[in-house]
């Protein structure tokens, strides 16, 4: 098939493209996220981006975090979240565990301790019922810190919460007094 090198460096495409910047090849991202796969290789590889059908299938069930779906007919493809271009992935509101955690880097502490977890540019917060998923996303960012989310009490306090089809836990912001270091 193709290496690992291969694979994250078209993972990233796809993320950026299908998440951030759908036009940087010309595709269209219908309200809900989808577009068609064959139009996107065809835009990704007059874009240098190379793949086929059979790499993009590759690509999409080795992703560890499942950062995309495709639809029943396996003839679209969409991000599984963590989009900054406004679209509407159809989640339903649901109840979620009693805490959830949110890994960030110790540089942001102060301003999440005073001002709550912002959604920044993305749609939504991300949240992990994982605690060594909050880490891994904290590092990302430098030295790691992880929140915990008091999330039932913010459901019961009416704040919604949602679930991506890969297991992130999604809100709209995060107030401070929901929050323990």
């Amino acid at each position: 098939m193709i290496d690992d090198k291969e694979t994250k460096k078209i993972s990233k495409f796809l993320s950026y493209v299908l998440r951030h910047h759908p036009e940087l090849i010309g595709i269209d991202l219908d309200d809900n996220g989808w577009t068609d796969i064959s139009i996107l290789i065809e835009k990704a590889n007059d874009y240098g981006i190379n793949f086929n059908r059979e790499i993009l299938d590759y690509v999409v069930a080795t992703n560890n975090k499942k950062r995309f779906a495709f639809n029943e007919t396996l003839d679209q493809i969409r991000a599984s979240q963590g989009h900054s271009v406004s679209i509407e992935l159809g989640y339903k509101s649901q109840k979620p565990p009693k805490e959830l955690y949110h890994g960030t880097a110790v540089k942001n502490v102060a301003a999440i301790q005073d001002q709550g977890i912002q959604k920044q540019s993305r749609q939504h917060v991300h949240l992990s019922e994982n605690f060594e998923t909050a880490i891994q996303v904290g590092q990302r960012h430098g030295k790691p810190h992880v929140f915990t989310v008091l999330s039932e009490d913010m459901f019961n306090d009416n704040f919604e919460f949602y679930i991506s089809e890969n297991s992130v836990w999604l809100t709209d912001f995060v107030p401070s007094k929901y929050l323990k270091s």
